[in-house]
């Protein structure tokens, strides 16, 4: 990405910063492979819900925050599901989803649709984007 910034001095959005190698990058999932250090190192698996920026902890709901209960991993149940096209509600939903089903099975069967869904390039950003907007928590409404 670029540095570029607005006349107010403040970043441009990542969509307008990115580079045409950085959307290549991208665009073919090549910038996940450093993750595979963190693998190495016992820090990631290789499926588990993706790791989120640590400003976004505090706008978790306690449901959401049960993603937590996995390793994080360089795929997932909602990258496979939609990855960035999803509502951020959505992605929760899926990793929760796939930590109370967590097996060898569904690990597998995450890592064949990573592969054929990365070859089809689906779901990389939200129209303009880079790759998704900033989470900034869930509205949840009182039960009446």
């Amino acid at each position: 990405m670029t540095g570029a910034r607005d006349a107010q001095g403040s970043s441009l959005p990542d969509a307008d910063r990115l580079t045409s190698f950085g959307r290549f990058l991208r665009g073919t999932s090549l910038d996940e492979l450093p993750e595979l250090l963190n693998v190495l190192k016992g820090e990631m698996s290789l499926v588990g819900p993706r790791p989120l920026l640590v400003q976004y902890l505090q706008r978790y709901t306690p449901e959401q925050m049960r993603r937590h209960d996995a390793k994080p991993g360089i795929t997932g149940w909602a990258q496979v599901n939609g990855r960035n096209a999803l509502t951020w509600e959505q992605k929760f939903a899926l990793d929760v989803w796939y930590v109370d089903r967590q097996s060898l099975r569904l690990d597998l069967k995450i890592i064949a649709i990573t592969v054929w869904k990365t070859l089809r390039r689906e779901g990389i950003n939200q129209p303009g984007q880079a790759t998704a907007e900033e989470f900034k928590g869930t509205i949840t409404r009182a039960a009446s």
